[in-house]
């Protein structure tokens, strides 16, 4: 498709619009593992909005889990255009926006908050009552509401590839969950969990002058966590895991903070014992609605435990996030390990649900208009 954002400038916007296909190509999900590639109405651009043409799509562990269970309480409800990480190029614009023209680049989050209710009031944003989210990042173009484009809409600097700036929602959502820890530099972190969340929280604690721990199940996934920062790594295999952790930590006290992040009962209580007394747990995994655990209660009172979960991102964390990419600190061209086209995404999906290891697999950016050489 003919790049919309560059030699129209001399035409009406009428005229540019009339010269867009009326359709375009777009993931759209109908339920549990129905993944399906569709020709669906190329959107438009009303007041305060703008359209993307998708440069990079990433995929994403909360689409994997969608995809699995065919449904998100709070993101979306079938049938619907599907993905939400991504970065693109501004074809149309809005009535009253004044911030971007066509042809920007941008990384576009996909969520905003309200700001006026209760819970934003009080500083917690991920948390509005009024969150809007947005999906559709597979797909040849995308519409960006009004409040995104106002609030968490991004403009990325000459030399950053889109895929990399599309990093910036996971990467958004795990420093809000380093901060909410409290942690410090010098502090001992623990990171349950090697997938793309967990090495993300290795890598940012390591940048934030932490020692990390890492804790992976399977033997690619060792090399790949000292990569991502990790000082010292422990395999699942191991007959005590809990033991094995805590003899790396200082006096084998434990981690001054753990990271759970793999979203299963068992890891939820390996991370209770593997912090220290006065530590902080960070359940950032979420398990399915009605799962349940068993934690040592004379533990937690009397080790004086915090346990807290953190969930999505606000505007702070994703500027923050998105400077830790623009400025090269973070290690994104390694955490995108596959290229793919549009046309491949269902299977890209179909493979991920049967994956089962052997490779240092991440995430796979997507390119609507084939990857770029």
């Amino acid at each position: 498709m003919p790049d919309q954002g560059t030699g129209t400038l001399n035409l009406s916007q009428d005229e540019k619009i009339e010269g867009m296909a009326s359709e375009m190509t777009a993931a759209v999900l109908y339920g549990r593992e129905d993944l399906r590639l569709e020709r669906v109405e190329t959107p438009r651009a009303g007041a305060g909005e703008l359209v993307l043409r998708v440069g990079a799509a990433l995929t994403c562990g909360t689409d994997l889990k969608v995809y699995r269970r065919g449904y998100h309480a709070m993101m979306l409800t079938p049938p619907i255009p599907f993905g939400h990480e991504m970065a693109g190029v501004v074809t149309e614009v809005g009535e009253d926006v004044t911030g971007f023209r066509e042809g920007d680049r941008v990384v576009a989050l996909n969520s905003a908050p309200c700001d006026e209710c209760f819970f934003c009031r009080r500083g917690q944003q991920n948390l509005c009552e009024d969150l809007i989210f947005n999906n559709g990042a597979y797909a040849e173009y995308i519409r960006i509401p009004a409040r995104i484009v106002e609030k968490n809409t991004l403009l990325i600097p000459d030399g950053v590839p889109l895929e990399h700036a599309a990093l910036t929602e996971p990467l958004a959502c795990v420093v809000r969950g380093l901060e909410e820890t409290g942690a410090a530099p010098g502090d001992t972190m623990v990171v349950i969990g090697a997938g793309p969340i967990g090495l993300m929280f290795m890598h940012v604690a390591e940048l934030a002058g932490m020692e990390v721990i890492a804790v992976v199940k399977r033997d690619d996934q060792v090399e790949t966590a000292k990569l991502f920062g990790a000082a010292q790594v422990v395999q699942t295999t191991v007959e005590d895991v809990v033991a094995a952790t805590r003899a790396l930590t200082p006096g084998c006290r434990g981690a001054d903070a753990v990271i759970e992040a793999v979203a299963t009962p068992a890891t939820w209580e390996w991370a209770v014992d593997m912090v220290r007394k006065g530590g902080i747990v960070n359940f950032f995994g979420g398990p399915p609605s009605g799962t349940t655990v068993a934690l040592d209660t004379n533990r937690l009172h009397y080790g004086d435990i915090t346990l807290k979960a953190s969930f999505h991102h606000t505007p702070s964390t994703c500027r923050t996030a998105f400077e830790l990419i623009v400025s090269g600190r973070f290690r994104a061209a390694e955490a995108i390990t596959g290229r793919a086209r549009l046309d491949e995404v269902p299977e890209i999906f179909r493979q991920m649900l049967r994956r089962t290891g052997g490779s240092r697999e991440i995430k796979t950016a997507v390119f609507p208009e084939g990857a770029p050489r």
